[in-house]
């Protein structure tokens, strides 16, 4: 609508006196509430975005019998009555203060509005129909998918009107329905509930003492002919069931009686009984205590082998165990250049053939004992290199060297993965280690690095809750002064085979293929001195002791 529109049809209502310009709030003609917004603009979707000019500078939706102040804004009805009721009301458009006998009826903004097309308010039943907002109404009054109340007082429901034929015919509780026997017709509910069928004279009903013998059979106007006739034959029925009852009742009371008297016989028992059960009760708690005991010792034991443990790692019996093979292996090499020199000397004399064997046997005892030795010093050098790297609080601090050899080795697949040393939630604990691929696996191969949690076969697994349902948070620490750290984390699923006790040496891996990608850990402060750590967390807060 133009601006000099407006101006004339705000100069034509300010020639009229004030109450023909604009009616009062209270004399307003009631709305639809079919149609009109109970408060607000219409909420109705559109098929195309509304003009700003169509929308309320209050409520900012569609308005709804628009009016226009002084000022040249518009307000739904509703939104200017809230803002007049206020004390010096004022536009929040701009501020300027609003006279209720300026503000008019927009008209023509109103016709405008009421022309833009809108979909059905039953599009979500189903109904792709679109028509003019001035046409919702007739829409509705014909639309198969506009929800309407059951038309049958009683019945409460609502339903799509495309659905109402079936719930008037088959659905409805309370649909007329018609008697089999007398054809009268009656709301389901009471034939339902048989009220009717207590009342219609020609439905077919049982004797009620049929309980106590009695067959017969009709209609209901028949039954009452037969109660009144049969009376004394329904009352020698119940004499005779009456009868019955109480030969049983005395059959009944003479097994009591039997029981009765095994009575003292069974409370001797029983406190017989209750004598074992406390004797048991104390043997129970005496085992207890000793089962305390061991528990304490078990744990004192425990204190001393960790003890044990530690001065393991301040002796360090290895140094001495090298020197002891190296001195042999000196003694071996000086044993066989004697040897030599004597093999290469020899004129067969009996005398140099007996040294020499001697020398052999002599050789050959120091082999084997370099080779037990040998066999020694590795066992002991692999449990050292456990005891030292290895963790008992769930944490693992993973330092990996060399990190451009081993990248390169992966990309020509000579040794794809690497796995960290052996960490533990606690020195009965879950078992576990980290996998490593440098050069990415599956879905991250040649783009990431792909990291990931293994659980691995313990000593004490058979103390231990499974599945594993411990949190697992993987990390590649940043060795830079920003310290921003890389990491995900997941709870493990109770259903995969990664998590549940292992039967062999270890589980299959579970982690993420797409850790970090290579061109963010080559490019960042991620790799210092050509090494790189990787850190596992495995939540133990909640973790019950073994």
């Amino acid at each position: 609508m133009s601006a000099g529109r407006n101006v004339e049809q705000q100069i034509a209502l300010q020639q009229r006196p004030p109450s023909l310009a604009m009616p009062s709030m209270a004399q307003r003609p009631r709305h639809d509430p079919g149609f009109l917004p109970i408060h607000g603009g219409f909420r109705d979707r559109f098929v195309t975005t509304p003009e700003a000019k169509y929308c309320c500078e209050s409520c900012r939706l569609v308005l709804c019998n628009p009016r226009q102040t002084e000022c040249g804004h518009r307000f739904c009805e509703s939104c200017v009555a809230d803002l007049l009721s206020k004390p010096n009301p004022e536009c929040p458009a701009d501020l300027e203060p609003l006279f209720e006998d300026k503000i008019f009826r927009d008209v023509c903004c109103k016709r405008e509005i009421m022309a833009l097309k809108v979909y059905c308010r039953s599009e979500k039943n189903g109904c792709k129909e679109q028509m003019s907002l001035q046409q919702v109404m007739d829409h509705l009054e014909v639309c198969p998918y506009f929800e309407v109340p059951c038309p049958l007082g009683k019945c409460k429901e609502k339903m799509m009107r495309k659905d109402m034929s079936e719930h008037l015919s088959r659905k409805c509780k309370h649909r007329e329905i018609t008697c089999e026997f007398c054809n009268h017709k009656m709301p389901l509910t009471d034939l339902q509930l048989s009220i009717h069928q207590h009342d219609c004279p020609k439905a077919q009903v049982t004797c009620s003492f049929i309980r106590y013998g009695c067959s017969f059979k009709g209609l209901n106007q028949e039954m009452r002919e037969h109660e009144s006739s049969f009376a004394s034959e329904h009352l020698r029925m119940m004499v005779a069931r009456n009868t019955t009852l109480e030969a049983k009742v005395e059959d009944v009371k003479s097994e009591l009686m039997e029981r009765y008297k095994v009575l003292p016989s069974l409370s001797s028992r029983l406190a017989e009984v209750e004598i074992q059960n406390e004797e048991m009760r104390e043997k129970i708690r005496q085992l207890d205590q000793k089962v305390a005991s061991v528990q304490k010792l078990m744990s004192t034991h425990s204190e001393k082998m960790l003890e044990v443990e530690m001065e393991l790692r301040e002796l360090r019996p290895l140094r001495a165990m090298r020197e002891e093979v190296e001195a042999l292996r000196g003694s071996v090499e000086s044993m066989r250049s004697i040897v030599a020199s004597l093999d290469s000397g020899r004129v067969g004399s009996s005398p140099g053939s007996h040294t020499l064997g001697s020398l052999e046997q002599q050789l050959s005892r120091h082999d084997d004992m370099m080779s037990v030795h040998d066999i020694r010093l590795a066992e002991m050098d692999l449990k050292l290199q456990v005891l030292e790297t290895a963790s008992f609080n769930g944490v693992l601090i993973w330092k990996i060297r060399d990190y451009k050899r081993r990248k390169q080795e992966a990309v020509v697949s000579k040794n794809l993965s690497l796995y960290s040393q052996p960490f533990y939630t606690g020195y009965f604990g879950y078992k576990m280690c980290a996998r490593v691929y440098l050069n990415g696996d599956g879905m991250g191969k040649g783009t990431h690095l792909s990291l990931f949690f293994v659980v691995m076969r313990g000593e004490y697994d058979a103390l231990l809750p499974w599945p594993f349902k411990q949190k697992v948070t993987l990390m590649l620490m940043d060795q830079g002064p920003a310290r921003k750290h890389l990491g995900d984390a997941f709870k493990p699923d109770p259903h995969s085979s990664s998590f549940r006790r292992p039967t062999v040496e270890m589980n299959i891996a579970s982690g993420c293929p797409l850790f970090v990608a290579q061109t963010v850990l080559e490019n960042g402060t991620y790799i210092k001195d050509d090494s790189i750590f990787i850190k596992v967390t495995v939540d133990t807060s909640d973790l019950p002791d073994p």
